[in-house]
């Protein structure tokens, strides 16, 4: 019968009690990939409580996305936040709009990998909230809209790794569509001053679907690796926001070429 010493014994112990919780945490490490962009480009707007008029101009944008995913599991989730921007002005360059707003979005997604990884397809919804405003600068009265959107959005991405000069390349596609939501909305004719200062309530929260608020938000992204963690991103993003309730129209179109950089890395949690 083979015997192990005392010594051997000790060192195998040793080691079967560090791997456990090594194990422990490289099965609960989150792999994280955080992107930070600029974009530019041009914005349309029509917003017939300010006017009947379209205004087009340009505008600038920060987009900031996180995403979280566990190496042996499905599920993703990810994180955006988009800030925008815009100085527009009508057909006659004569009246000009201050259109600003920020969009969160929060969501989670099944994952599936084909081609021995390179390709991954991406499923599930994002819930989202806008918040804004739009500036009339000829306007006496009533020269502001506030803008104010709840809104969930079942969502697809696809993200496919290829070699290209022999550097490590990455395209991805995310599209975003409308399904139910909430939103506040003055109706036609009624002031902002009615409505927060003499408290006239006038169906001022609306329920939303994909027939009275359409949207369409998609972005396209080229991924050129730098070094082991950071990576050139460039990139468009569209977002196509409108509604028609209340008996007024809304829409906000904007067009960004987006330039940035990603990181990925792991976040492994600390045990005692």
């Amino acid at each position: 019968m083979m015997t192990i010493s005392k010594p051997l014994f000790c060192l195998l112990t040793l080691l079967t009690l560090v791997h456990l919780p090594l194990s422990a945490q490289s099965d609960s490490a989150k792999i994280i990939t955080s992107s930070r962009m600029i974009g530019v480009g041009g914005t349309n707007i029509l917003d017939t409580y300010l006017s009947a008029e379209h205004f087009k101009g340009v505008g600038i944008s920060f987009v900031a996305t996180v995403e979280r995913k566990r190496p042996q599991r499905r599920w993703s989730t990810l994180m955006e936040h988009e800030a925008n921007l815009s100085y527009v002005h009508d057909r006659a360059n004569s009246r000009k709009e201050l259109e600003g707003a920020y969009n969160f979005y929060w969501g989670k997604f099944y994952n599936w990998s084909l081609f021995d990884h390179r390709l991954t397809l991406q499923a599930g919804a994002l819930g989202n909230a806008t918040l804004g405003f739009i500036y009339n600068t000829s306007n006496s009265n009533n020269p502001a809209q506030a803008r104010f959107h709840l809104n969930i959005m079942p969502t697809g991405i696809a993200s496919y790794k290829f070699t290209l000069f022999h550097k490590p390349m990455m395209v991805r596609y995310e599209l975003n569509l409308p399904l139910a939501g909430v939103m506040f909305s003055p109706n036609y004719g009624q002031s902002y001053y009615e409505i927060f200062n003499r408290g006239n309530y006038d169906h001022n929260v609306v329920f939303t679907t994909f027939v009275t608020a359409p949207e369409w938000r998609q972005m396209l992204t080229l991924d050129a690796n730098l070094t082991g963690k950071w990576t050139l991103r460039i990139g468009y993003l569209g977002n196509y926001q409108q509604y028609k309730v209340n008996q007024l129209k809304q829409h906000v179109y904007t067009h960004r070429f987006l330039i940035g950089f990603t990181r990925r890395f792991s976040l492994i949690p600390h045990r005692l």
